[in-house]
């Protein structure tokens, strides 16, 4: 369905390359209407944010809602294991189900950072992703939840998940969560064939953000 793809960069840091191409997102949700809930009359708010306010602002409220907020965290395993051991092994299984079906992941990106879970989804066939997707619509809502609470119109990307989800979502306890800031665990093998991820302590590195992110992020921390 072309509608997770429209989903994850919704999601993503603000570029100007995809926010230039709103009104061909919004046509393929359009399109899709039948199977994804109208999702593009549930995010109307969000896309005419996206479409209004400039560039620089769209850049420091998502460093506000997601880089600074780690209750927003998009990364779905913090919301359920927090910093435990079983986290390690989720995101194990699931890059494994990610190669499974080729898809190649950034190494700067988490496994379970959401626009890359929905960037799987949309190569998926149609039931096979909507049934993955029923098998996070928890986390998914209970994050939604959250951006709802704190007047996030990225809230409604979250509810267009929960109309498009073949199971209603359960209500979860809330897990203590880490700020990850720029500090990230480094996934695929080392230059000696390691896979970090099978070792007991995960091999770090340092995410090199774009510098207009770094300026967002430093504009959020001074104002």
């Amino acid at each position: 369905m072309k509608t997770f793809k429209v989903l994850s960069l919704l999601l993503s840091y603000p570029q100007a390359e995809w926010l230039q191409e709103l009104d061909l997102l919004e046509e393929v949700l359009d399109e899709e209407q039948r199977h994804n809930g109208k999702a593009a009359k549930k995010m109307a708010g969000l896309l005419n944010m996206m479409r209004t306010e400039p560039l620089l602002e769209l850049e420091q409220n998502y460093v506000g809602t997601f880089d600074r907020n780690p209750s927003h965290s998009l990364h779905l395993f913090e919301h359920i294991h927090g910093e435990s051991r079983d986290r390690g092994m989720a995101m194990v299984n699931l890059i494994e189900e990610y190669r499974k079906h080729g898809l190649d992941m950034d190494a700067e990106e988490l496994p379970d950072y959401v626009p890359l879970f929905l960037e799987y989804l949309s190569q998926l066939p149609d039931a096979e992703a909507c049934a993955m997707l029923g098998e996070t619509i928890d986390v998914m809502a209970l994050i939604g939840r959250k951006l709802k609470a704190n007047n996030s119109p990225y809230h409604h990307v979250f509810a267009v998940m929960e109309a498009i989800s073949p199971v209603e979502a359960r209500e979860l306890p809330d897990v203590p969560i880490r700020e990850m800031e720029e500090t990230i665990i480094q996934f695929g093998p080392s230059a000696d064939g390691t896979d970090p991820l099978l070792v007991p302590r995960p091999q770090s590195a340092v995410v090199r953000m774009p510098e207009s992110r770094k300026a967002a992020a430093a504009a959020t921390q001074a104002s």
